[in-house]
């Protein structure tokens, strides 16, 4: 009866070892797996997002580097723009003084004579022109008289042509009106007579042909 007892208590080897195996594959493990898991996709997340945010990070730093760049050349625009205009402000006004200086000037070469009067006159005149000169210098603005001078059409504008022995063709002859600049920009041109070579004789270019 004894006997029969412990054979009952003791159990057999296949039935451990699924007791075994129960223990080990447990709830706790089964938790541990599964948070593990967890961790790895919270992980492959957080990457995602930090090359996400370095992405826009790089596009935020070149937007605002071309930011920079425009708004310092709009600064440079800007800065140019009011130095134009404290340069070339007075253009307009200028330009109606000249008629002013090309009235005295054009009275003065009319006027002859040796009298008080005409003396006065010239005197008074040649004051007034130079009180002019003076104040044009003092804002930049300068005077075009290219007599003997090459002919440069950017500063000049020529007239008419006339034969010289003396002078080499393209050279300024005479000037009808002074030009002026301003800060070097064009505020008149000169007007001007303009040399060019003298026509040759009928015979000696028939000469020129026999020979």
């Amino acid at each position: 009866m004894s006997h029969q007892q412990s054979s009952h208590e003791i159990k057999p080897e296949t039935e451990i070892l699924a007791e075994v195996l129960e223990e080990s594959v447990s709830p706790a493990a089964s938790t541990d797996h599964e948070t593990g898991t967890d961790q790895l996709t919270d992980i492959a997340t957080l990457q995602l997002a930090l090359e996400q945010a370095q992405i826009q990070a790089a596009a935020n730093l070149d937007k605002a580097i071309r930011t920079q760049a425009e708004m310092e050349n709009l600064k440079k625009r800007v800065q140019k723009d009011l130095d134009d205009e404290r340069k070339y402000g007075l253009s307009k006004f200028a330009k109606e003084m000249l008629s002013v200086i090309d009235s005295l000037e054009l009275g003065l070469q009319a006027v002859s004579g040796d009298s008080p009067e005409v003396l006065k006159f010239k005197e008074g005149s040649e004051l007034t022109i130079k009180q002019f000169e003076t104040v044009f210098a003092k804002f930049n603005i300068e005077i075009l008289d290219p007599t003997g001078q090459p002919f440069n059409p950017e500063l000049h504008q020529a007239m008419a042509m006339q034969p010289s022995a003396d002078l080499a063709p393209g050279t300024v002859i005479t000037v009808f009106q002074k030009g002026y600049t301003i800060h070097g920009r064009l505020l008149r041109p000169a007007m001007v007579v303009v040399a060019k070579a003298e026509d040759k004789p009928a015979n000696s270019t028939k000469n020129d042909e026999q020979a």
